[in-house]
């Protein structure tokens, strides 16, 4: 697999440029495999790292998931959030399009993964996931999606549908100058570790989840 190099866009923030492209194959527990192209970045505006892997072949309107990363979620399994279902549902919903994962080292909505586990035992003493977040001094949601915008574009990335149900996240990379057409939800993971985490992410953000009314 490889990438056709393409003139990036003018972007809105100052300019990334591609550090660095590999090739990865990967093997997931339930079987799927599929080989990837992964993409760092020099210029990102936090200076965090960043990936994007590429899958498939992106067509003139691509399929992007921006996925922030959650190593409890995604690494270990942990069922108290829906994460690590979401990223491998998006891997396989992108190779089959063509498309992105932009993964996005924004730990805990951007409140870091130490005090994420202190959101988690607040959740435990009967506070949803955003009362924990404020209660810890903390924004509902403190992810910076400039970077999203800049590493696009330093893809050469044009118009893009995007593998979210977030509809927050849909508003502010539109006005970051994303060239958003369309939006494809995520599958529903509910598990009764995760009911009310989902629950609050329904109520508080209007999150595109369809959950059973019992909830």
């Amino acid at each position: 697999m490889s990438l056709t190099p393409v003139a990036p866009a003018v972007g809105r923030e100052p300019a990334a440029t591609i550090r660095q492209q590999v090739v990865v194959p990967m093997a997931f527990p339930d079987g799927y495999e599929v080989e990837g192209v992964v993409t760092t970045f020099h210029g990102l505006v936090d200076g965090r790292e960043h990936l994007a892997w590429t899958f498939g072949t992106p067509g003139e309107v691509a399929l992007v998931r921006p996925h922030s990363e959650c190593l409890t979620g995604d690494v270990f399994g942990s069922a108290r959030c829906d994460c690590g279902p979401q990223l491998r549902e998006a891997v396989e919903r992108i190779a089959t399009a063509g498309g992105h994962l932009l993964y996005l080292r924004q730990e805990g909505r951007g409140i870091g993964l130490y005090e994420k586990l202190d959101a988690y035992a607040l959740q435990d003493s009967g506070l949803d996931t955003y009362e924990a977040n404020r209660a810890l001094g903390h924004l509902d949601d403190q992810r910076d999606y400039r970077v999203v915008e800049q590493m696009l574009t330093a893809l050469g990335v044009g118009g893009v549908e995007l593998l979210t149900n977030n509809p927050d996240k849909v508003s502010q990379l539109t006005a970051l100058g994303v060239d958003v057409r369309g939006v494809r939800a995520t599958g529903v993971h509910l598990s009764t570790a995760n009911e009310r985490y989902l629950d609050a992410k329904v109520r508080h953000t209007g999150h595109t989840i369809n959950l059973p009314l019992a909830v």
